[in-house]
This record gives structure tokens, sequence and C-alpha cells, in this order.
């Protein structure tokens, strides 16, 4: 018997602090496809992913819960599992970072990078992004935020370790160079290449003391391992590395992994800081790191604070499991950023689920119990319309092959799918309804529905590992196995003489208006659930006089015009209609809670006595009244509006 080539897939281990969205259980459900196909292959799978656990980000939400850090991270991370575990994924292993044989193996990682000399202490002073657990350098920042998520940024200065990336980074670069698939789509590798390797690496800061939240530093407590140290690391620890070299056969057998697939907005950690923490453990280096694009909804990235964020179980609850894993995998192509809609997921179920997949399904299976009683009959009258659809069919699993091969998960479905729809064609050209009429078509039509029941089996097996449950449905009606790819090779495995099982609708046409409806008063239903208390800021102590309070001029605005200013991500610039004739200009800084044009033709209040001030070199005459507050531990601001019928110049007191 030959020996299974084994093959080792990973996933980014998902962040703790929050429950994943259906951006990020798309990670999962792309790995998973990709595993599920590999063993259909015949290889020796070892697919692993999980939870990183540590970090000042973690520390801060469990503070804020009221709650220890590990039992933040055991609730977050038993949700995570529970959501891999709704969309069928079949991962080896769920790992994660707090467990105690990876934090014993990460520190005698850190000794001995130390003991060579490639890690040596200082002192850090610089930016720090808590979100994404990255420092930056002044410079590095984008209009002063992380140029990762375009959050802000807070000052850090503090005793450190670090790492001398420096070092390695002329044998990291030759590296890539000599293995280009290292490093995927190409447009990853060009911008780790253009933005880090030719301007030169700084040394990476490994430690951090102001939190303790972390895998302490063994020979050195107050310090803890820098969260990214710790996580990467991953994927050797749990694989059965060894810092002392006593590695386990698994990893002898899987290690290096043939795929990292990660986030694209990770790309710099898994291509850069791992194959230099691999380099100085003198490990060899994963083969391929893929940064897959993102989920966008209508156009965004998924967030909060927009209000756009959507969760998998909802989804699975509204479309089941199936129809979500096909959604997301034919949706995001190879290298560009995917769109959600609720109505795209509609119209994708409606007219590739139901009607090519599932309504061939159903009318073969139903035709056959209808003119055979359920038995596939010995296919022994052909005819020149076969030759094509049977040849679709033999092309078919090597076109999805070449393009797993390169990752292209939705192009693969794609190829399915060319089998289907000549499948459904190839219904029209024979015209089984037709053949039935005469008993002398009877051995012509038992061949056409064997073609057709051959084809599906085909396509079964192929859609297996992005839609299992289907495919095991499928194959059960047609009374056929998954005897993987390998059964592919010819057409006619099928055995004659079977049966087929009663037909079952495997994805029922939804009614647009009515679905939008229901997946409307669900998400309105929730959405009063979860208002939450607002918070108010107190009132101050800090009393003003009856004159003082006077000398403020508040006067009624219409603003004429909005735009936001260049090089900021903070201020709109206003031109606004004060009664007296004469633009009045005013900056503020509200861009984040307002778009421009939504902001034309709306009356405001500004205190207009005010000396004028320069903000980013413009002049700033006044300011707009506004209410803040803050809703989930996020600043929202609401600028003061009042009844256009007010005349502009209107005095307020």
């Amino acid at each position: 018997m030959t020996q299974k080539k084994p093959y080792y897939i990973t996933t980014a281990i998902a962040y703790t602090s929050a429950k994943p969205h259906i951006g990020n259980t798309y990670e999962i459900v792309l790995a998973d496809a990709i595993a599920r196909y590999k063993r259909n292959a015949g290889y020796d799978v070892y697919f692993q992913t999980g939870t990183d656990e540590h970090g000042q980000k973690i520390q801060q939400k469990a503070e804020a819960a009221g709650i220890s850090p590990q039992e933040y991270v055991d609730n977050v991370s038993n949700q995570i599992k529970g959501i891999w575990d709704l969309m069928n994924t079949t991962y080896d292993r769920f790992v994660r970072t707090t467990d105690p044989e990876h934090k014993s193996k990460v520190q005698k990682i850190f000794r001995r990078m130390y003991e060579k000399g490639d890690i040596y202490k200082g002192t850090y002073e610089g930016k720090y992004c808590t979100p994404c657990e990255s420092f930056w350098t002044e410079s590095q920042l984008v209009e002063g935020k992380c140029p990762d998520c375009g959050r802000d940024c807070t000052d850090a200065q503090e005793e450190a370790y670090f790492f001398r990336m420096s070092k390695y980074a002329d044998q990291l670069m030759q590296h890539i160079q000599d293995h280009p698939e290292f490093i995927q789509p190409e447009s990853r590798k060009n911008e780790m290449i253009n933005n880090f390797l030719k301007p030169g690496l700084q040394d990476l800061c490994v430690s951090r003391t102001s939190f303790t939240w972390g895998i302490p530093v063994e020979f050195d407590p107050g310090h803890v391992t820098y969260v990214w140290l710790d996580a990467l690391s991953n994927y050797i620890t749990f694989c059965g590395y060894d810092p002392d070299g006593n590695h386990s056969e698994q990893y002898k057998k899987f290690w290096p992994a043939d795929l990292h697939l990660i986030g694209k907005d990770i790309v710099r950690f898994h291509t850069i800081y791992w194959p230099i923490f691999l380099m100085s453990m003198g490990e060899p280096l994963p083969k391929q790191v893929f940064g897959h694009p993102w989920l966008l909804v209508k156009g965004d990235k998924m967030s909060k604070s927009l209000g756009n964020v959507i969760y998998a179980d909802d989804l699975v609850d509204l479309f089941g499991v199936d129809a979500v894993r096909y959604f997301v995998l034919h949706e995001i192509p190879f290298a560009a950023d995917g769109i959600m809609t609720y109505e795209l997921m509609i119209e994708r179920i409606n007219s590739e689920l139901a009607n090519i997949l599932g309504n061939l399904v159903n009318r073969t299976v139903a035709m056959d119990n209808k003119y055979f009683g359920g038995e596939i009959m010995q296919p022994n009258a052909a005819d020149a319309l076969d030759e094509e659809l049977k040849a679709v069919a033999l092309a078919m699993p090597g076109k999805v092959e070449a393009k797993m091969n390169e990752l292209k998960v939705a192009d693969a479905i794609d190829e399915i799918f060319v089998l289907l729809r000549r499948a459904n064609k190839y219904i029209d050209e024979t015209a089984p309804w037709a053949l039935a009429k005469d008993e002398a078509n009877k051995a012509r039509l038992g061949t056409v529905l064997y073609n057709l029941l051959e084809s599906i089996r085909f396509a079964a097996i192929a859609i297996e590992p992005f839609l299992p449950d289907t495919s095991a449905k499928i194959l059960s009606q047609i009374g056929a196995e998954n005897g993987g790819l390998e059964s592919l090779n010819a057409f006619g495995a099928l055995p004659a003489g079977g049966k087929v099982g009663a037909g079952e609708i495997l994805f029922a046409r939804l009614d647009p208006v009515k679905k939008m409806e229901e997946i409307n008063a669900i998400n309105e239903a929730k959405a009063k659930e979860k208002l939450p208390a607002l918070e108010i800021e107190p009132y101050a102590e800090e009393t003003v006089d009856f004159d003082t309070f006077c000398k403020s001029d508040f006067r009624a605005v219409k603003v004429k015009d909005c735009q936001p200013v260049k090089k900021s991500d903070k201020l709109l610039q206003f031109t606004l209609d004060d009664g007296t004739g004469t633009d009045r200009q005013i900056l503020s800084g509200i861009a984040k809670f307002y778009k421009p044009e939504e902001l034309i033709g709306k009356t405001l209040v500004a205190i207009t006595n005010l000396p004028p001030r320069k903000m980013m070199g413009r002049e700033s005459c006044g300011m707009l009244l506004s209410a803040v507050h803050t809703e989930k531990g996020e600043e929202k601001l609401n600028l003061i509006m009042i009844s256009d019928n007010i005349p502009a110049g209107a005095k307020l007191g």
C-alpha cells in the first residue's frame, strides 16, 4: 500500500477578544474546504486551528467585564470553537495558547533566542496599537493612526527585550526570491518586499512590562512575551516541536507546514516575523503563506461601529450551513475582497443551489423513480449526445484540481457547476419525458437517466469539500458512495441494478420579498434587545456665573457646504450662512461621526463670538454644538440640529 503524502494546513488562531463574525468565519471554512479536498485526493492531512489568548487587549476586556483573563478567554474560546463546529469544519486539533505545554515551550524558545544573541534587553519608546498588538514608529503611522486598523495608537515607553530582525533580513529576502510561491497572492509578496524588507527591518520588541496577561519571560519575570511571538509559535509547539530537540514523530512528518492560511491584514507577521523566528530556531520555513481577502458588507469592512456585523450562526439559522459555506467560498475571489448582502445570498441560493444543483438532482431521481421504479438501468443504448456530457464530466476533476492547487476555490466550484449546467442542458436535449411515451425507447431512456445519475455522482463527490452535507445527501439519493477523487477516473462506475432513494429537495427556493421581511424583522428585534444603557458624562462641578454665560453668542447657522479636510481623518470644514450675508467657516473634528453630504442643508447651532483659531492651517471662526455620550465603550456624537424654519442668524438663548 502506497504511503499517503502528508499535508499540514493551519488557520491563523482566532483572537479571543470577541465573537467572530462571518468574515472571520470565512477563514476556517476556506481552510476546511482545502483540507477536505486534500483528503479526498488521498493526502494524510493534519489541519490545525484554535485561539490566541494573551495580550493587553484581553486583559483590558477582562477587567472591563469584571472577570479574570482566564475566565474571559475560556468563554470566548468556547464560543469560537462552537462556531467552527457549527460550520461543519474537520480540524484535527483546536489549540489554545493558554495551554501549559505551549507556555513552557514558548519560554524555552525565548531563552534559546536570548542565549543565541538574537534577543537583547533595551527600552522601547514609540507608538502601540492595542487592538492589533502592534508597535509602530511615528513615521509609520498614517494620519497619526495605526496603518493596519486605522485606530488611535498610544505612547509606549517601557523596558523591553528586542529581536535583531536585521540579522536575518537578507536571508529572508533570498528565501522569498528562491521560492516565488512562498507568499501568495503576488500582491501580498510585493507589499512585504517594498514596504518592509527593502526599507530595512527595525528590531522588534518581543516583551512587555506594562501588563501581566501573557507568558512570563522565564529568566526575567517582570516581562511577558510579546503576543505575536507567543501566538505564531503555536504552529510548531502543538505539532510536536521540542525546543530541546526531541521532536515528536508528528512534527517530523508534517513540518514544514504546507499552508498557513491567514487574513491579508496579518501577512507581515506571518511572512516576516514568523520566518525570521524560525531561522533563529534553525527550523525550516513553511512552504506557503496565503493572505486571503476579506468579506465586505455592501463594500465596507465589518465593524460594530458601522452596525454591519453579521454572524455565522445567525446566517445558518436563516439559510442552513451548506448555503452559508457555498456563499462565502464562492463569493470571495482569489485576490479581491468579496461582497455580501442578504439580497445577493438569496439570489445565489435560488439561481445556483436550488435551480442548477437541486433541480437537477430532484428531476433526475424523480424520473428514475417514475419510469424504472427507482432502479439504475444498464446504459446500453448510447448516442452521440452522450459524448459531450461524458467529456465534460471526465475533464472536471482535473480542472478542479488545477484551481485548488492555486487555492482558487471559487473557480474550482465554478468548474463543478459547468458540469451541472451541462447535465441540465442534456435533459433538455434528450427529453426523457418524451422517450418515456414509447416503449421502444425504454433502453435509451435508461441510458439517459444513467448518464445523468453518473454525472451527478461526479459532481457530488467533487463538491464534498465545499458542501459536505449536501454531497452526502446527493450520494444517498442516487445510491452511491464517496469513493474519493480516484473514483472519478472513468465514467460509468455507478453500479447498474442499484436503487435511487426518494427524491428530497436539497435547497428550497426562497421568496426574496418574504425572506427580506423576515431578516429585517429579526434584525430590528435584535437591535432593540441589544440597545445599551447610555453612559452620560457627569456634570461639571465647576459653576459658571450668569454674566459669563450670557457673553456666549448662540446662533442658528445653515450648512451651505461641508468638505473633508485633506490629510486629516478628523476634521470637516463647514461653510455656513450665519445671517450676516458673509459666509462663516468653522472646522469641527466630527468626521468619524458624519459624512459631509449628510449635513448640507441642515440647520445647526454655533457659538459665533469665539476668537478665530488655526486648525490644519485653516481658520475656524466659532464652534458647532453637539451632544456626546458613550455607548458600549465607544464615543458617540450628535450635532445639535434645529428646525429648518428657524432663519440663519437667529439668536438662541
